[in-house]
């Protein structure tokens, strides 16, 4: 290690006085101007984790869905997975480290993991399109290179891309070409594979109006647009042009309002669909003829594609596991349909992607989405062994048909995480290929009314959680009290959890009437704001 540089590269990155930032699931996120010493300590974090598995290693520059103010940074590991938890830890103390002890934090870093440091490092980088991600970039390639890693710089692309990338470069190209002509061609052929597969192609004409938050996902889908066929007429709002990254648009905002983004016109029973800043996340929406708002996130998503899949998996007649993976956000009325109409398992696991990712690889297909769009499908290695040698052996007919169809569904999918375009095309070609209107997917049940709200507190580490994060541990009494508040409403549930990044509390409840939901989560504030140490004036109805 090259002290010199080290210092040297170090002092033009210096560390505010007294900032302290924590690496979650989304990797680090803060106001842009506090991050530049936290990228460039991840450039090194990045070359030292490559060094340390002996593969190529991914760092995304980017926010996701938060104001265009702020900027992240979050590491991909080798098969375009999130960072192992061990290296959480270690990106924590690095970010955190004073100036002078860098070089100390790094040296124990590598007994630890068993760095050697004279091993080559290969990193990827991709941002997103906010202002201050191309200087960031600039700051993530110095870190690299203090450390004598080799880097790529992809640009601007989204974040399920650069995951893709990373995967690619390390099954040697078996997940495909570590391009973004790659990408487009891989998921185009796939999608059309599929839809040919449809009966009704003679007339299949199909509008698609897509908020992209005024982020990355508008570039890359101008881009993927000629690798359409002509039968997909996808409508781009929002596309950065005019308006700010996320502002009043995007999947999160379409989620928490439940309302339509502005920059859409929406005409009645119009299917519309909406990215969030890094095109990770998804959700479909529709007004009906009385100008309902309908949104179909990403509970619904999930009952969809499972559906689908479970059609195709009792054709082909093996014996492959499925299961859906859930957080307790999803829905009553999805677990109970997954469960009893669909009769698919539904596991329910903590908040986080990493945590749903983790359990949907125990299975053959594991369908995992959290509510807020986020998810795709995992295939076991197994599993798609065996689709594939149905497609090119199987003689009977209709088993075969199934087979390639599945095939198709594993090509398309980004299997390394949540990717909103690899998704909505996914979508598309089922509603396609079964036929269906945005109407009657969003009719397949009714979501219970639910309401999401957030209580500010001292210290949200006084809230402990066990049961997937459905019943609370402490403080004392929290949850007896909200057993009492439930047991008010019929259909009701309601749980409470520390937010992953600042001090409030976030609750959820859901009942038989919006009216009942909104009471219930306000009850439920209520008891957060005496019991767990609530800050200024208590919550009001």
């Amino acid at each position: 290690m090259d002290s010199e540089a080290l210092r040297k590269f170090s002092a033009l990155h210096p560390r505010p006085a007294g900032l302290t930032l924590h690496y979650g699931t989304a990797g680090f996120r803060s106001a842009a101007q506090q991050l530049d010493h936290v990228v460039f300590r991840m450039g090194l974090l990045a070359a030292l984790r490559s060094k340390a598995v002996t593969a190529t290693i991914g760092i995304m520059v980017t926010a996701s869905h938060n104001p265009e103010e702020d900027n992240g940074v979050k590491l991909v590991d080798p098969l375009g997975e999130m960072l192992h938890p061990s290296w959480e830890e270690y990106a924590t103390q690095l970010a955190n480290a004073e100036e002078q002890e860098l070089q100390k934090v790094i040296t124990e870093i590598c007994q630890k993991a068993a760095v050697n440091l004279h091993k080559d490092a290969s990193v990827f980088i991709g941002r997103d399109t906010r202002p201050s991600s191309e200087k960031l970039s600039q700051s993530v390639i110095d870190g690299i290179q203090v450390l004598g890693g080799q880097y790529h710089d992809y640009g601007l692309v989204t974040t399920p891309q650069l995951h893709y990338m990373v995967c690619c470069q390390n099954t040697q190209g078996q997940y495909g070409k570590a391009t973004l002509e790659g990408y487009y061609e891989k998921l185009s052929k796939a999608f059309m594979e599929l839809i040919k597969q449809s009966h009704c192609s003679g007339e299949f004409q199909r509008h698609l109006k897509i908020d992209c938050a005024n982020g990355i996902g508008a570039l890359k889908l101008s881009e993927m647009k000629p690798y359409f066929p002509q039968e997909v007429l996808i409508h781009i709002y929002n596309d950065g042009t005019k308006e700010k990254l996320n502002h009043l648009c995007g999947a999160d905002f379409v989620k928490v309002h439940q309302k339509p983004p502005g920059g859409l016109d929406m005409k009645p029973n119009e299917r519309c669909c909406s990215f969030d800043g890094d095109a990770d996340r998804i959700v479909y929406y529709y007004k009906d003829t009385a100008g309902h708002f309908h949104l179909i996130d990403g509970d619904k998503i999930a009952t969809l594609i499972s559906i689908f899949l479970k059609e195709l998996l009792a054709k082909v007649k093996q014996n492959f596991k499925m299961a859906v993976v859930q957080t307790a956000y999803a829905n009553g009325n999805s677990t109970r349909y997954l469960q009893e109409t669909l009769k698919v398992p539904v596991h329910c696991v903590k908040t986080g992607v990493k945590h749903l990712h983790h359990k949907a690889q125990e299975f053959d297909v594991g369908v995992y989405f959290e509510a807020n769009g986020h998810g795709t499908v995992l295939f076991s290695k197994a599993a798609e062994t065996k689709i594939r040698q149905l497609v090119k052996e199987e003689k009977d007919n209709e088993k075969r048909e199934a087979a390639k169809m599945l095939e198709n569904m594993i090509d398309l999918i980004n299997q390394t995480v949540g990717d909103a375009v690899s998704d909505m095309l996914v979508i598309e070609a089922i509603l396609a290929l079964k036929g269906l209107s945005v109407q009657q997917w969003d009719a397949l049940y009714t979501d219970l009314p639910n309401r999401l709200l957030k209580v500010q507190v001292a210290d949200r580490r006084v809230i402990d959680t066990t049961d997937a994060e459905r019943r609370a541990l402490t403080p004392p009494g929290l949850q007896e009290k909200i057993d009492a508040l439930v047991k008010k409403y019929k259909l009701s549930r309601a749980f409470v959890r520390p937010s992953g990044t600042e001090d409030v509390v976030r609750i959820y409840a859901e009942a038989d009437t919006q009216e009942n939901a909104d009471a219930l989560a306000h009850e439920v504030s209520l008891a957060v704001f005496h019991l767990a140490g609530g800050k200024g004036a208590p919550p009001q109805p």
